[in-house]
């Protein structure tokens, strides 16, 4: 998920060459990182997009490149690129949608290329429709008035906030009374966290279940650090709380998941183990730390982070339509 300012306004001419389209491989993963790389400094002024999270989007082994994915060019040069995958099992499917500014019509194919694949994922679910989400930055290279004139409208807003860190200046906060941390560095703590994000995270918009196995893919495991994920435990709740991060990104450190069980909310162990993040990556050397967050969360996600000192990076608007599914 990607997103930023400044971006086209909806009465964007459709210009440029008649694109060439086909799917994407494997090989094409430089290109489309350079495309994300040249789409993120127009939208939020710098380049983070890393090439192994695009590696990871294309060999997924619930995306079949073939059937979910297309590449559109212009005089030889990648100018969209779009790739969609369905983990609900029923009618919700997701959409990648990229395209530069002066490249609109080669986008809006391929948004009908995806749409139609949509469509049969939904069917093949078993589904009557397609409810199909899409991420934004507020102000895209997409011509969001293309999307409108789709049916398509925003649904939800996120934000990505970063913190400033002061490398190898950040002190390690004390716990509060009767609170342990311990990191996942260990195939049972593994599956804690796991257990911990699903039970944290159900009620969470967009969140969809998914298996051990199924989220270990999902967030790129062979990849991870795993001593940079920390389960909180108290003396009368026993494990309460995770924070899953990575600090394999070049532009920052960054916090994916972030979650307190109910029963322990309101006690200080999100907040703590924020603070926990914050010391341990500014004594890696970092000297920023992101996360995104949902700024409808009912759990006050976005007060706590802010509180903490995090700052809006830049906002991302969730799209949605809904695809009638046809032989039903």
């Amino acid at each position: 998920m990607r997103a930023g300012p400044p971006g086209p306004d909806s009465g964007r001419m459709q210009t440029g060459p008649i694109p060439t389209v086909r799917a994407a491989r494997t090989d094409d993963a430089p290109q489309i990182c350079e495309l994300l790389n040249t789409i993120d400094t127009i939208e939020i002024g710098a380049p983070e997009t890393d090439l192994h999270t695009v590696e990871a989007d294309l060999t997924h082994s619930e995306v079949d490149l073939a059937q979910d994915s297309w590449l559109a060019f212009a005089e030889g040069r990648l100018v969209a690129y779009a790739l969609v995958w369905s983990d609900s099992g029923g009618e919700r499917v997701d959409i990648d949608h990229y395209v530069l500014p002066d490249h609109q019509a080669a986008g809006e194919r391929l948004l009908e290329l995806a749409g139609e694949r949509c469509r049969r994922m939904a069917r093949d679910n078993g589904a009557t429709r397609a409810v199909v989400h899409l991420h934004l930055n507020q102000r895209p290279t997409t011509d969001t008035g293309i999307l409108v004139r789709r049916g398509w409208h925003t649904v939800r807003r996120y934000q990505v906030m970063v913190r400033d860190l002061t490398p190898h200046q950040e002190p390690l906060p004390e716990p509060p009374a009767g609170v342990t941390l311990r990191a996942c560095t260990d195939e049972a703590d593994r599956r804690r966290a796991h257990a911990l994000v699903e039970e944290t995270f159900a009620e969470h918009f967009d969140h969809q279940p998914r298996t051990y196995e199924q989220w270990l893919e999902d967030i790129d495991a062979a990849r991870l650090d795993w001593s940079l994920v920390w389960v909180a435990s108290t003396r009368d709740t026993g494990d309460a709380a995770v924070l899953l991060s990575r600090n394999d990104r070049a532009g920052m450190g960054w916090v994916r998941n972030l979650g307190v069980v109910k029963a322990a909310r309101g006690r200080g162990l999100g907040g703590h183990l924020l603070r926990h993040a914050f010391g341990v990556y500014a004594a890696l050397g970092r000297d920023k730390l992101g996360l995104g967050v949902d700024t409808l969360n009912e759990t006050g996600a976005l007060r706590l982070y802010e509180a903490h000192g995090m700052r809006t990076h830049y906002a991302v608007d969730t799209w949605e339509v809904t695809l009638p599914v046809s032989g039903h």
